[in-house]
């Protein structure tokens, strides 16, 4: 049995303005098991409508954008398998996979934006440090 040690940070974003949104990430490191499903909880906080991401970076890679959340069904798929569904009464995003792989093993990042939907997600041209 393969295990994968999924790295979860918390990061806070404030884009678009002067309003201030936080984003929290409870899992430190996430082990799954290959070909188990994987759950990684993001809650977010703001005075605001905001718009939730989910980034991912691989080793020795950038930072891409895994999917995000504008508008319409509350489920959103991204690349990959992975899935994410919003719950705006629990300010939640969590993204999940039904089937780990191997592959998988990356650093995720949940981040929030107030923006309009016609930019959201175009923030991020240089990959973030760690």
């Amino acid at each position: 049995m393969l295990l994968l040690l999924v790295p979860v940070l918390a990061v806070i974003f404030v884009l678009g303005g002067t309003r201030a949104q936080s984003v929290t990430q409870l899992d430190g490191q996430v082990t799954v098991s290959e070909e188990a499903p994987v759950l990684l909880k993001c809650n977010y906080s703001s005075s605001v409508t905001v718009y939730p991401f989910w980034y991912v970076q691989y080793p020795n890679q950038g930072l891409q954008l895994l999917l995000k959340y504008l508008s319409g069904p509350t489920l959103v798929k991204g690349i990959k398998g992975f899935e994410a569904e919003i719950k705006k009464s629990e300010s939640s995003f969590h993204l999940r996979k039904s089937s780990a792989h191997v592959s998988d093993a990356a650093e995720y990042f949940c981040a929030v934006s107030d923006t309009v939907p016609e930019t959201a997600g175009e923030l991020n041209t240089n990959p973030l440090r760690c």
